[in-house]
């Protein structure tokens, strides 16, 4: 499955972006699917778990975005999104979409956040 992630940018603090993240296939019905970024401090190779959706449609948060990021999918347009609200400096970083169940991801979007 091919997972293209659009929508990053710069901002300034408190401002809004809406990610995409458009798949080849409707795998979003079947899959859980989530929103990545890079671990900040220390560096490392693994990434943080912003968001998650299941295929049931219920949501898991990271408690640093919960109740300013949302995370949702329209099944019909393949597309899966995250809203990011009240944005924040520590906010700036690459994010990922990506298929939990098949290991897919996309190639991520760079999103800054100036304070």
């Amino acid at each position: 499955v091919q997972l293209v992630e659009s929508g990053g940018g710069s901002v300034q603090a408190g401002g809004s972006l809406r990610l995409s993240c458009a798949a080849s296939e409707n795998i979003f019905s079947r899959n859980d699917m989530g929103w990545y970024r890079e671990y900040r401090r220390p560096p490392t190779q693994e990434r943080e778990l912003v968001a998650l959706i299941r295929s049931d449609g219920s949501t898991y948060y990271a408690d640093s975005v919960k109740g300013r990021f949302t995370i949702s999918r329209d099944i019909a347009k393949n597309t899966m999104y995250l809203q990011m609200n009240n944005l924040k400096p520590e906010d700036t970083n690459i994010y990922y979409c990506a298929s939990m169940d098949t290991g897919d991801w996309g190639q991520g979007t760079h999103v800054t956040v100036s304070s």
